[in-house]
C-alpha cells in the first residue's frame, strides 16, 4: 500500500472538502520515491506500456518530481497492481507508479495532455522459421481443446506448443529452459499483455510452465483442469493454482529451428 500516515485534521479537512464538493486539487509538481523489490533500477519508457523503448533508468531510492499522472499498461509492482504511469519530465518519460511511492493509492499528479499511445504488442513468425503463423497456430490450438485423460498431453507443455507452430517438438528440455534460451529481442519479460500466439512461461524453480495465448487474457495450457486435459485458462489461474512464477511472453522461438 502507499497510503502515508495522515493526522485526524488532514483527513477531516480532506472530508470537508469532498463532502462540500471541492476536491482537494492535485499538484502541479508531485514528488516520489523509487522503490524496487530487487534494488534494481526502475526503467523509463517513452510511452506508459512496458512495450515501449526504453529512454533510460531511475535508481533504486531516487526522489522524483512527477509533472503529470495517465492511465497505460497494467503492472504488478511493489506496491500492488496499477495501470498509473507517472511522467518524469526529468527524464523525458514515463514510469509504472507501482514502484513508486507516492503517499496515495491513487493520483497525485495532473493527467499529462498529448500522451503517445503505448505500442500494441503483437506476435510474429518473422524471421523465425515457423512452419504456421501466429493465427495459424491459433486456431490448430483451439481444435485440440479437450478435457479427457490423453497420455500424450501429460506434462508435455513446452512440446504442445511446439506442435501448435508445426514442430513435433520445441528442442529445449523444459519450458524454463526454452525461456533461458530465447535471444532476449523475442522476450518481453513480466509483460501479462500478451498478443495472441504468444508464448506465456513460468518457473517453478524446476521444469516450469509454458502455454499458448489465444487473446483476450485467454489461454489454452494442458493439465491445469486436470491431468492431460487442454483447456482455457488464464495467468493468474496457473500463479494461484500451481504456485508458478509468471516469466513473460515470448515469440514462437523454438531451439528446434535454430
Amino acid at each position: 500500500m502507499r497510503i502515508a500516515k495522515r493526522t485526524l485534521g488532514l483527513v477531516a479537512f480532506a472530508a470537508a472538502l469532498t463532502l462540500s464538493g471541492i476536491a482537494p486539487a492535485l499538484a502541479a509538481d508531485a514528488s516520489g520515491t523509487v522503490h524496487t523489490d530487487s534494488g534494481a533500477p526502475l526503467t523509463v519508457r517513452s510511452a506508459p506500456g512496458t512495450g515501449a523503448s526504453s529512454v533510460g533508468t531511475i535508481a533504486d531510492g531516487t526522489a522524483v518530481v512527477i509533472d503529470c499522472q495517465t492511465t497505460g499498461d497494467t503492472v504488478t509492482g511493489k506496491y500492488g497492481t496499477s495501470n498509473i504511469w507517472d511522467h518524469v519530465a526529468a527524464k523525458g518519460g514515463y514510469i509504472t507508479d507501482t514502484y513508486v511511492y507516492t503517499g496515495s493509492d491513487g493520483r497525485i499528479a495532473p493527467d499529462c495532455t498529448g500522451v503517445p499511445t503505448p505500442p500494441q504488442s503483437t506476435c510474429s513468425t518473422t524471421g523465425l522459421g515457423d512452419a504456421k503463423t501466429c493465427a495459424q497456430a491459433v486456431a490448430y490450438a483451439k481444435t485440440r481443446v479437450h478435457t479427457t485423460n490423453i497420455a500424450s498431453y501429460d506434462g508435455w507443455c513446452d512440446r504442445i506448443n511446439a506442435q501448435n507452430y508445426g514442430f513435433s517438438a520445441s528442442g529445449s528440455e523444459t519450458a524454463y529452459v526454452h525461456w533461458t534460451q530465447i535471444p532476449a529481442q523475442y522476450k518481453h519479460a513480466g509483460d501479462q499483455n500478451v498478443p495472441a500466439g504468444g508464448l506465456a512461461f513460468f518457473s517453478n524453480g524446476g521444469a516450469g510452465h509454458t502455454m499458448i495465448s489465444i487473446g483476450g487474457g485467454q489461454f489454452l495450457s494442458n493439465d491445469i483442469h486436470g491431468v492431460g486435459t487442454y483447456t482455457q485458462t488464464t495467468i493468474s489461474e496457473i500463479k494461484s493454482k500451481w504456485g508458478q512464477t509468471y516469466l513473460g511472453w515470448s515469440q514462437p522461438w523454438f531451439k528446434v529451428n535454430h
